[in-house]
């Protein structure tokens, strides 16, 4: 056997919402040196042009594809566009994601809800518009973006952000339960806090980016290059037994 045919991707087409962030464009980036062609989704048109440059200058073809991932109208448009484009959708990666963080007895409840449609709704329909292509074609990799404040608590202004990703693990788990007679492989990567321009501001804060760093055993934050390796795993052959997984990228936050 050729164990590292199990991790190529040529061939393969990927969607990947968020495209024009940290996370996102790490991922894109990654998948695309492993082979795949990369449908790039976010509302952010102008980076969304510079990630899919980046791709095609690892050789790999790329489609820009602006969308409001709360809106099923525009996934379901961006979805069509893709298809035109390439025919197929193998691989889908929900890496967007909204963080808003206040005291639970003051949180705005506008913008807790914010979140939950961002990080719940925005990833239940692209899940469901592009598992409606892998339903067709009975196969499919759907990978998720959660956190391990999915499933672990934290004493300081999380009861949105918490909660929402929650939500997206149990999605995660049922989606791989109901599609898995499609083969359909449905995971998350539950990283601690990553260090990209969304956290930039909370980790200037001093009190805070000790609290994070203190519960951390490695004692570092998580880059986005820290996500890459996981996220070809789950979009490859490599995992095609493994379903309904949430997978902690912390430095150990969630041994403790």
């Amino acid at each position: 056997m050729d164990t590292r045919r199990l991790f190529d991707l040529s061939d393969r087409v990927a969607l990947v919402t968020g495209g024009a962030g940290g996370i996102g464009r790490a991922i894109a980036l990654g998948l695309a040196d492993m082979g795949a062609d990369v449908v790039v989704v976010s509302r952010n048109r102008g980076r969304l042009e510079e990630v899919a440059e980046r791709i095609r200058s690892l050789g790999r073809r790329s489609l820009v594809a602006p969308a409001d991932v709360t809106d099923e109208a525009q996934v379901n448009a961006a979805v069509e566009e893709s298809l035109r484009s390439f025919d197929t959708i193998d691989i889908l990666v929900n890496a967007h994601g909204l963080a808003i963080r206040k005291p639970a007895e003051t949180f705005p409840i506008e913008e807790w809800q914010q979140v939950m449609n961002v990080n719940v709704r925005g990833t239940f329909l692209p899940c469901q518009a592009v598992g409606r292509v892998m339903i067709e074609k009975k196969k499919g990799k759907i990978i998720n973006l959660s956190s391990v404040r999915g499933q672990y608590g934290l004493p300081r202004d999380y009861a949105a952000y918490s909660t929402s990703k929650g939500a997206v693990d149990t999605l995660t788990k049922t989606l791989a339960c109901e599609w898995a007679k499609f083969n359909i492989q449905v995971n998350a990567i539950a990283p601690t806090i990553v260090e990209t321009e969304l956290t930039a501001k909370a980790l200037a804060d001093p009190a805070y980016a000790q609290q994070m760093r203190s519960r951390i055993p490695m004692g570092r934050w998580a880059t986005t290059d820290d996500l890459i390796g996981l996220a070809v795993y789950f979009a490859s052959d490599a995992s095609n037994f493994v379903t309904g997984q949430i997978v902690y990228v912390d430095g150990g936050v969630t041994t403790w």
